[in-house]
């Protein structure tokens, strides 16, 4: 299933903003497209949990079902701070009303201590994080898992499909990072950061030092120059998080190698043998994944697009 271009990114729609904005759910995600109120008891708070996946601390978004039908597993974008997601996990878990349990699990070291004493990670490594993640905490459940990648995570969540056993059945890319965007101005200076260790340092020692501040100047700051329309969760994920030296490096050091991985073509030969258990929903205006992809897409694994969108109050 591939859905077309929406005006505004969904997760990011759930995740920073009060008002709902207009966006797609695939089939799955949706028992009645027609509601718009939903049971009151299918709210639920998500839980933060610390897990040792392969000797490296990681953070867990969680909301465990009474009775569920499948375990949704969130692997984010690049920040993968997992607490970006949480009114993403909650509404999800409200959308799907109380029927599938919802881990959001965070990249290594993109977290709030340090852990991993200033080990890098790379693309690859991140991958196999969640590989082991499944294979530890999730390989003796009894329900279906469906993967849901964020940006980079989506193309995380494919790669981990490919490898994954008959439990994985269906894969999600929400504004899927797939391939360089080679028109995009935003891209190629991110990718010229990354790619120098000197300026990554230096970044990462300047955004590390706004971490001295007092939390109040810290908000207003984050909140005139980057989030204006956040949530107060995304804003204080940013200033727990992103200011963190350890966290900023590890930002730019996956960035550099998603920059070197992703000048491959995407394996579309594996997407057309399998389009039937994968769905992507692209944003209008998100340079990550643009329209271009949302086309080439369209062109490599013979996807029907689907509705222009839909309306949730």
């Amino acid at each position: 299933m591939l859905l077309r271009p929406t005006t505004r990114p969904l997760c990011f729609s759930l995740c920073f903003h009060s008002k709902a904005r207009r966006s797609y759910r695939p089939k799955w995600l949706s028992k009645d497209m027609g509601r718009v109120e939903l049971d009151s008891k299918a709210k639920r708070q998500a839980d933060f949990r610390l897990c040792n996946v392969s000797s490296h601390m990681t953070e867990l978004l969680e909301i465990r079902a009474d009775d569920p039908k499948m375990h949704v597993l969130l692997i984010p974008g690049n920040p993968g701070v997992v607490t970006f997601y949480k009114d993403f996990v909650e509404s999800l878990y409200e959308f799907l009303e109380g029927d599938a349990s919802i881990t959001a699990i965070s990249h290594l070291s993109h977290t709030k201590k340090d852990w991993d004493h200033g080990r890098l990670f790379s693309l690859e490594e991140q991958t196999d994080h969640k590989m082991d993640f499944i294979k530890q905490e999730l390989e003796n459940i009894e329900v279906p898992i469906i993967l849901v990648g964020h940006s980079i995570g989506s193309y995380i969540s494919i790669d981990m499909f490919k490898r994954s056993s008959e439990k994985v059945i269906y894969c999600i890319g929400l504004y899927p990072f797939l391939a360089l965007n080679l028109q995009s101005t935003e891209q190629s200076i991110v990718g010229k950061i990354a790619a120098s260790r000197v300026v990554s340092v230096a970044l990462s020692l300047i955004v590390a030092s706004l971490g001295f501040l007092p939390r109040s100047a810290l908000r207003l700051i984050v909140t005139n120059s980057l989030a204006k329309s956040w949530s107060a969760v995304a804003v204080e994920a940013t200033c727990s998080h992103l200011v963190q030296y350890h966290t900023m490096r590890n930002v730019l050091f996956m960035a550099m190698t998603e920059f070197r991985k992703l000048t491959a073509t995407p394996d579309w030969a594996f997407m057309r043998e399998n389009k039937e258990k994968l769905a992507f929903l692209f944003g209008g205006d998100d340079h990550w994944g643009p329209l271009q992809m949302f086309e080439e897409v369209c062109d490599g694994c013979y996807f029907q697009a689907g509705p222009r969108h839909c309306s949730i109050n």
